[in-house]
């Protein structure tokens, strides 16, 4: 029985396979765009490998895409044909991939839960009930899985650093800014290609307004991110989202044109990026030129994938952005359809929040503010339930707030900043700052026309 890289027994037969399997979980926690090349070269040497085929399948449901689901299922049933001689830590990942085709991913994160209680080195296990949560916007479940696993891990682990990282991100996510930010500086310490912690410090940064530490901690250190696969993009988005914050618009766009879009595809998470930062462009009312309508062509397509309401959200904001007025209508309909079906958790994320959150973004194209701001307020309770970070759906506060402001909502409007505020450890970025400008000169112009004239 050969041990793979984090001291976990494997049911592989040969050093080679063993060699690519080992490639396969460093390069996922990396986040490196080699992940596939050495997945394809493992399941040559041995398809009969059920758990390969099961993170085969589950790394494909993991990039929201309805068009591979289907592969995701012949990779479950490979996974299945060959279950026998699977070790029972390997059938958990089988049956992870199972339940998560059958729309129940909360069951596949019980699945990898299973695995962390008798084996909490498992760092790909780890990986994945992290990612799935992710998804999912549960926070505090991050937080719990990586601290209950956490004093299992010694400095000589091999997935120590990687640990610290997704540490770091959790922390983050659940207010404990300071220690994220310890903490993620010591994974990346360890594990100097670890983007994931690096990242992690960067959205610290975000959420307590200081952009220019932000600038200076991803300055210079490029080198931690360039292995990645398109998670490089997202960490160029998160230096864009700094320049904004200090006003330089013009190396936003410059960020933009040459980094975050450098590969125009339809991946969702890059569909994100872009469509989050050029919604936030306009808000600061910057010129973008034309560069909605390449992201509409392609998110035009997708109105009909339904994977996930944090992509399908993120299609409207290019749908808007670019006044396609049908094709909004389209995923608006689209979207309430699923929530109508309540087949699987994701038809429940449709539901809440999506319907409120959809409704207000094709309102806010249209220029009805006060509707879109009535919408969108009553979705925000529930953002978090949308999936993705703080940082990502804070694009959809951002236009609630400015909605509100359109439509003369000022006390509305403060209450969500004072709320906003408060999530961020009681920083203010320049976007609330302006914001409670505008309010003050709202009621100052109220304030004067109330006055009698002499």
């Amino acid at each position: 029985m050969m041990q793979d890289i984090f001291g976990q027994e494997t049911s592989l037969k040969t050093a080679a396979a063993l060699e690519s399997w080992n490639g396969v979980q460093m390069a996922v926690l990396a986040h490196s765009a080699a992940a596939p090349q050495h997945l394809g070269a493992l399941l040559e040497a041995e398809p009969e490998f059920a758990m390969a085929q099961a993170a085969k399948g589950m790394f494909l449901l993991l990039l929201g895409r309805s068009e591979l689901i289907p592969t995701a299922h012949e990779a479950y049933a490979a996974a299945k044909a060959t279950e026998e001689a699977a070790l029972p830590r390997e059938r958990h990942f089988i049956a992870a991939l199972g339940a998560w085709l059958d729309g129940r991913p909360s069951a596949a994160i019980a699945e990898m839960e299973a695995v962390l209680a008798k084996h909490p080195q498992d760092s790909l296990a780890m990986k994945m009930s992290h990612a799935i949560r992710f998804i999912l916007g549960d926070s505090a479940g991050m937080r719990r899985s990586i601290e209950r696993v956490l004093p299992s891990y010694d400095p000589a682990h091999k997935g120590r650093g990687y640990l610290l990282g997704c540490h770091a991100f959790a922390l983050e996510e659940t207010g404990a800014y300071e220690l994220a930010e310890a903490t993620g500086r010591q994974a990346l310490w360890m594990a100097p290609d670890d983007a994931w912690g690096l990242h992690a410090v960067a959205h610290v940064h975000d959420m307590t307004g200081n952009s220019k530490a932000g600038l200076d901690w991803l300055s210079g250190r490029e080198e931690a991110w360039a292995h990645c696969n398109n998670f490089r993009y997202h960490v160029w988005w998160h230096k864009a989202l700094m320049h904004l914050d200090q006003g330089q618009t013009d190396e936003v766009l410059a960020l933009y044109d040459r980094e975050i879009r450098q590969d125009k595809t339809d991946d969702y998470r890059d569909i994100s990026n872009a469509t989050s930062l050029l919604m936030r462009l306009e808000l600061e009312g910057v010129a973008i030129g034309d560069r909605w309508e390449e992201l509409a062509e392609l998110c035009a397509n997708r109105t009909e994938d339904g994977c996930l309401i944090f992509a399908d959200l993120h299609y409207l904001l290019a749908l808007v952005g670019d006044n396609r007025k049908a094709d909004t209508g389209k995923l608006v309909q689209r979207i309430h359809a699923d929530a109508r079906r309540g087949a699987s958790e994701s038809d429940g994320r449709m539901a809440t929040p999506g319907c409120s959150l959809a409704l207000g973004l094709e309102a806010f194209g249209e220029g009805d503010y006060k509707d879109a701001f009535n919408h969108l307020s009553h979705g925000r309770s529930s953002l978090q339930l949308a999936g993705g970070s703080h940082a990502q759906r804070d694009v959809f506060e951002r236009v609630t707030i400015d909605a509100g402001l359109r439509a003369g909502r000022l006390d509305a409007v403060e209450a969500i900043l004072n709320d906003r505020r408060t999530q961020r450890g009681g920083a203010e970025d320049s976007f609330a700052l302006a914001r409670r400008a505008l309010i003050a000169e709202g009621r100052g112009s109220s304030a004067a026309q109330s006055v009698p004239a002499e």
